[in-house]
């Protein structure tokens, strides 16, 4: 349904040129999703902007739903939906008015708009308010509405970039539900996060994107088995101390990688529970005491960590809005 191969994006301001997009290769297969995961100002909505032709290419070439991104554009356009991070709504109508206008702007009939209008309204649970102005809604509802403004000209490919930024945790729930039902149906979905949850139970593929390249890809619970495996979280008073432990914990047989970061230790492991008394007497015996110690399953964020050896937690989140 999607391939992307030798993706790339070059911006030039007045004293530097910045690669923002470098040889990115991605797939994505009907009624599945795919996620571009990375910290923010990766790569991720340059590459979405691309796919979406909203961007020119620079090189590379890119087939969605049998047509080229390059060379037929408009047809692209005719096959994909697109929901962005500002989103598209009209906050002086309706949800309603603005379903029906985005499908004739794409060519659909006055009735036939209407009646997927009204569709939409109760697939994405918008019957409520759907005859209310925009403007006061709130951003659960919101969002939805663009979802379905998204999807109202039946399109092969849904990109959402950053669907869920800014919504507290039981609209991004909701707003999860009905992305796993329009792949359930045979609708790809490509979209960019940050929030490695999403990631994790949404998409059956993902790209970790870090400074326009993608670092690693894969299924997200291979990817956690064959590259993170469990995690033991050290923290420690001094650098120097976490120097030390780093010197002890790379040098036991059962460790698998170390990787330090300031004065936390990220040590991985295949067992965990059966290891951790171990090194703890080894550090011990080496005079170096741990502050605190923390054994996790591995996530998504250890493959980020182990790939580039950086948290992808420790990026800016912003704020809530309510349901």
């Amino acid at each position: 349904m999607l391939a992307a191969t030798g993706l790339a994006k070059t911006f030039q301001s007045k004293r530097r040129r910045v690669q923002a997009v470098n040889n990115i290769a991605l797939e994505a297969a009907k009624g599945t999703v795919v996620g571009l995961l990375g910290p923010n100002g990766a790569g991720k909505t340059t590459t979405m902007r691309m796919l979406t032709t909203l961007l020119p290419i620079d090189s590379g070439d890119v087939r969605i739903a049998g047509y080229d991104v390059r060379r037929e554009p408009a047809r692209v356009r005719t096959r994909i939906g697109y929901v962005s991070q500002a989103g598209g709504a009209d906050d002086t109508l309706t949800a309603r008015e603005n379903l029906q206008l985005q499908a004739r702007l794409y060519g659909v009939s006055a009735r036939d708009a209407a009646d997927r209008a009204g569709r939409l309204i109760q697939q994405l649970e918008l019957g409520d308010y759907a005859d209310r102005a925009v403007k006061t809604y709130s951003g659960g509802q919101r969002r939805r509405l663009e979802v379905a403004m998204g999807i109202i000209h039946d399109p092969a490919v849904l990109f959402l970039d950053e669907p869920s930024t800014g919504l507290d945790p039981q609209s991004r729930a909701h707003l999860w539900e009905h992305i796993r039902r329009l792949a359930q149906a045979g609708m790809t979905v490509v979209l960019t996060t940050h929030y490695l949850d999403e990631a994790d139970a949404l998409c059956q593929r993902v790209y970790i994107i870090d400074h326009g390249e993608v670092v690693i890809e894969g299924d997200p619970a291979q990817l956690k088995r064959q590259v993170a495996g469990e995690a033991i979280l050290w923290s420690w008073p001094t650098d120097d101390a976490a120097q030390l432990a780093l010197s002890v914990l790379t040098q036991d047989p059962a460790v698998r990688d170390v990787v330090r970061e300031n004065t936390t230790v990220r040590v991985y492991v295949d067992n965990g529970a059966a290891v951790l008394a171990d090194l703890l007497h080894r550090l011990e015996a080496a005079g170096v005491r741990p502050a605190t110690v923390q054994l996790n399953q591995p996530s998504l964020d250890d493959v980020f960590f182990r790939t580039t050896g950086r948290s992808l937690r420790d990026q800016t989140v912003p704020g809530e809005v309510s349901p």
